[in-house]
């Protein structure tokens, strides 16, 4: 990646440890959303492009996975 993420935590988020933070500033630049653990920012990163992200949104959404 050649621009930085810059990482965004769901307002949903509470305290309870088990958060997930995204990138989105990439989309434009790049069609990706990479994703991380909130408790482990240095750790792995999951890049997904922009319609696989879309994809797993909507069906968390209509309650499917």
């Amino acid at each position: 990646m050649t621009e930085s993420p810059r990482w965004i935590k769901s307002s949903y988020s509470g305290n309870g440890g088990q958060c997930v933070e995204v990138a989105t500033n990439l989309v434009p630049s790049q069609a990706i959303i990479p994703v991380r653990d909130s408790k482990n920012p240095r750790g792995p990163i999951l890049v997904l492009p922009c319609t696989a992200f879309a994809a797993f949104v909507a069906s968390v959404k209509d309650d499917t996975v």
